[in-house]
């Protein structure tokens, strides 16, 4: 097996089943809350939504720092080991107030916006959520940035381990503060699960040898000099999931113009397509972290890279592609959806092969740009690709989900052919050592 693919595996398998595990505990948590009423789920299903959308800030110096660790431990340089994580940490403590100060404040008013003002159960049992989950946030904020170093470091293994361990402990927490404390202790249950993840993350990094060996070290540069390298690295990753969350959202709203039974089995369909495109996101990151590790070792592996990171992500895709096809009804049928929406979801979910295959190359490749400092490109190619998505789907959705479909497919086309013509740019300057975003 080529050593590229064999490290790229190595790393994004811990990934993807912490992902699964973040998935999952977020069903069984539903699931318990579900016992309140519909008024309780709603009140989650907001709450924990925005919780996605603030992942994209955690980003800026997660993600960022997670490059920064790469690239200093393949130069062997231990000063700027010490000099990445101390950004990560300055950006932390610099982002972390306003957000759960602002997250407090505008609880109530959020949660009216979003369910509505008319005096229904909804809007202030979601209030009541944000309540705790917000101050939470500075917890889910420092498991992120825990999780970056490690993954900077070299171990992807170790952040599963707390994902397994955070979430394991939510399912057995939830329905006993459920039971007793409504919507509250469903929140109140993440966020004491995360802090006990975290004690052991902490005490992680004061063992992990690269860092340790870092924390002798004089640092490469004065912290603020650190924390805009990171905000420089972070921000366009940080950007770029905030565009596709908010491109998802959109698209819903375009799917909502067929009808409720579209929008049921398009949501349905949707979640299960996540086990297959958490893979690719788990490529993407072993893509990200390979890339800034022998970049700063010297060596630019980017064609090499890049080649095994997509034909990883392509077999997974187009494997997805077949399950999804050949098991549809049987899924649909998994979650008890009806006759009308069963049928839509599987004409859905047979739709969506090129779109998956697509999209499992694209992800992974923008490891490489990530990795290589092309994150900003990146970003510009994710704009396009949404900008030309949105009124495709709307243009198409006459056809029905399959237009839909088309629409996601032929936008991810456009997307893989810029990517695909930026790298190809970048490896005829591989020998001058042009960095990706200037090549771009």
């Amino acid at each position: 097996m080529n050593a590229h693919r064999k490290q790229l595996i190595s790393l994004a398998r811990p990934v993807y089943f912490s992902l699964l595990a973040s998935v999952a505990s977020g069903i069984i948590n539903t699931l318990w809350v579900s016992r309140l009423g519909g008024a309780a789920v709603a009140a989650v299903a907001v709450a924990t939504n925005t919780e996605n959308v603030l992942l994209g800030v955690a980003l800026v110096f997660a993600s960022g720092t997670t490059v920064l660790v790469a690239h200093a431990r393949g130069a062997r340089d231990p000063g700027a080991v010490r000099a990445a994580v101390r950004g990560g940490w300055a950006l932390f403590a610099l982002v972390t107030p306003a957000v759960v100060a602002g997250g407090l404040l505008l609880r109530a008013p959020l949660a009216r916006l979003v369910l509505g003002g008319d005096g229904g159960a909804a809007p202030s049992l979601a209030s009541a959520y944000f309540a705790l989950s917000m101050p939470g946030m500075a917890v889910f904020f420092a498991q992120q940035l825990v999780d970056g170093i490690l993954k900077g470091s070299g171990d992807t293994r170790t952040p599963m381990r707390l994902a397994l361990l955070a979430n394991g402990l939510i399912l057995v927490c939830d329905p006993v503060l459920i039971h007793l404390y409504g919507v509250r202790g469903a929140a109140a249950s993440t966020v004491l699960c995360r802090c006990a993840a975290l004690a052991v993350g902490v005490r992680a990094l004061r063992r992990n040898a690269l860092l340790r060996t870092a924390a002798q070290a004089r640092p490469a540069e004065p912290v603020p000099a650190a924390l805009r390298r990171t905000l420089a690295t972070g921000l366009p990753m940080s950007v770029d999931f905030t565009v596709r969350q908010g491109g998802a959202l959109v698209l819903v709203a375009i799917v909502a113009r067929l009808g409720v039974t579209a929008v049921a089995a398009y949501s349905i369909a949707y979640k299960v397509m996540y086990v297959a495109t958490m893979a690719f996101y788990s490529v993407r990151q072993a893509a990200s972290i390979h890339t800034a590790h022998t970049r700063g070792a010297g060596q630019d592996a980017r064609r090499d890279i890049g080649r095994q990171a997509t034909l990883v992500s392509g077999t997974l895709g187009l494997t997805a592609a077949v399950l999804l096809a050949v098991t549809a009804p049987w899924v649909m049928s998994a979650f008890g959806a009806g006759p009308a929406v069963a049928g839509q979801g599987v004409l859905f979910l047979r739709c969506t092969g090129p779109y998956l295959l697509l999209m499992a190359c694209f992800i992974a490749l923008g490891g490489v740009f990530e990795g290589s400092g092309g994150a900003p490109a990146l970003l510009r190619v994710t704009l396009l690709g949404t900008a030309v998505q949105l009124p495709l789907a709307y243009a198409l959705s006459g056809l029905g989900l399959p237009g839909i479909c088309l629409a996601l497919a032929l936008a991810m086309t456009i997307q893989c052919g810029v990517a695909a013509l930026l790298f190809s740019r970048s490896r005829r300057q591989q020998e001058t050592g042009v960095p990706l975003v200037r090549a771009a």
